[in-house]
């Protein structure tokens, strides 16, 4: 039984890291055009709406979640409950921490990052570019900061959203790609148990 359990994990442990690393020449074209679509769309919205400095923060962010949607899009961390609640998750916690702490920038820097971490542990929506979102709340400039709660909803859930509606259309146009990822070992394991 414990054996059985090791051989398992193991190959499903194979699986996906072996599938995440290895992609079908074809695979960077599709991750060209859904990562070029979704941070062109998200700096031409926002562009108009922050200066320079916080734009380049923000997109950085959102840079780092379309490496994993676009080119790992098998990834667990990738996926939409990690991607949207990951992003949302850290986003609140940075912001209580920026309003709890608003000229501590180094103690609040660190807790909010490592607050966010924890927060989307508990609530399984981890998502490492979530980290840089907590970050920025508290590292942004004043415009940034001045929003407050609104900082959740634009730019953060604003540019989320075009990236998950961005990787909905791109990764499924291809017959071979799939977001979000379909774990056919799941649902087959999962049948054979009824």
């Amino acid at each position: 039984m414990v054996k059985e359990k090791i051989k398992r994990n193991y190959r499903i442990a194979k699986y996906v890291v072996y599938r995440q690393t290895i992609v079908e020449p074809i695979d960077h074209f599709w991750t060209f055009l859904g990562a070029f679509i979704g941070i062109a769309t998200i700096g031409l919205i926002q562009g108009t709406q922050f200066g320079e400095v916080d734009n380049v923060f923000l997109i950085g962010s959102f840079g780092a979640s379309a490496v994993l949607i676009f080119g790992a899009t098998n990834s667990p961390l990738a996926q939409p409950r990690n991607l949207i609640g990951g992003h949302l998750v850290s986003a609140i916690v940075g912001v209580c921490v920026h309003k709890l702490l608003p000229n501590q920038l180094w103690i609040a820097s660190a807790i909010s990052v490592s607050l966010a971490i924890v927060g989307m542990q508990i609530t399984k929506t981890l998502h490492p570019p979530g980290g840089a979102t907590a970050l920025i709340a508290n590292i942004g400039t004043e415009k940034i900061k001045a929003l407050g709660f609104f900082y959740i909803l634009s730019p953060v859930l604003s540019g989320v959203l075009i990236l998950f509606v961005v990787a909905i259309v791109v990764n499924n146009i291809p017959k071979h790609r799939n977001y979000p990822y379909k774990r056919k070992w799941y649902w087959e394991r999962f049948k054979n148990k009824k």
